[in-house]
């Protein structure tokens, strides 16, 4: 049996880290939150380049990247909804020689996120092979046991 100062003290245990500067992780999703825009981005001119060629399989392939657009939306959207959740917000600053600089405010704390213009190019081109693949080949569900196989 706790007291309640105990009680809210022994709640509020994750909140002593979670305060202050901000963790890799939270980078990470904020690298994220900057890249997202810039790949829905050069996937839209591949759609609009797709979509202006006489090409034999210009349906299938604006469905593919029409789809691969979709999931970069929700995993986007998903982020910035994590990110309010943690008290973090990320404000477009400049870029200048090739390096793009985001200001973020975590939790009263306030820096700024460099990223190269090649890492962030190559980061995008690694998600969406990943993206391509997930697609093409699903993950498989595991099948449940059938109840009437005695197994």
């Amino acid at each position: 049996m706790l007291l309640t100062e105990h009680q809210e003290q022994y709640e509020g245990r994750d909140d002593r880290a979670r305060k202050g500067r901000i963790s890799a992780e939270e980078l990470t999703m904020v690298r994220d939150s900057i890249m997202y825009p810039h790949m829905l981005t050069m996937c839209d001119k591949s759609l609009q380049e797709i979509r202006r060629t006489p090409n034999l399989f210009k349906q299938p392939m604006g469905e593919f990247i029409q789809m691969v657009m979709d999931k970069i939306s929700r995993e986007m959207f998903a982020l910035r909804r994590e990110l309010r959740g943690r008290n973090i917000k990320v404000y477009e600053d400049e870029t200048f020689d090739g390096i793009i600089y985001h200001r973020f405010c975590c939790r009263g704390y306030e820096d700024r996120f460099a990223i190269v213009r090649e890492a962030l190019r190559t980061e995008i081109g690694v998600r969406l092979a990943k993206y391509c693949a997930d697609i093409l080949h699903p993950p498989l569900k595991e099948k449940p046991p059938d109840p009437g196989s005695g197994s």
